[in-house]
């Protein structure tokens, strides 16, 4: 068998110039005709199916830091703005990254409340 598909010639897609009915326009969101609505998924995310992993998420959570806690009972001296006082490891280290949360959420909720204020300015001078 020879090739001959470089001898024939490749239909265009596009139609000729002169020709005299329009292409009809692609079926888009706006002129597209009603269609059944389609079928729900049995497997689909719900609030309740994300509540419950959610739940899941936090007990496993909380079961690592009732084992970090059991595990570092050693008792620390903890000095802060000339305030003295001893604590076990676990709450030392614990209460630092809960002061760490707390800054980083302070700041991310600081740069939210901009850009809302930001937009709101913007679309107050757009209309």
């Amino acid at each position: 068998m020879t090739d001959t598909s470089a001898t024939r010639p490749v239909p265009s897609t596009t139609p000729p110039t002169d020709s005299a009915a329009p292409p009809a326009p692609a079926p888009t969101a706006d002129n597209a005709p009603p269609g059944p609505p389609p079928a729900r998924n049995p497997l689909r995310r719900t609030r309740t199916g994300v509540t419950w992993i959610g739940v899941i998420v936090f007990a496993a959570v909380l079961v690592l830091l009732l084992i970090f806690i059991l595990q570092n009972t050693q008792t620390v001296q903890i000095s802060y703005l000339g305030a003295n006082g001893h604590v076990s490891l676990a709450v030392a280290m614990l209460l630092a990254a809960v002061a760490g949360v707390l800054l980083t959420a302070i700041a991310g909720s600081l740069r939210i409340w901009q850009l809302r204020r930001h937009l709101r300015r913007t679309a107050r001078r757009g209309t």
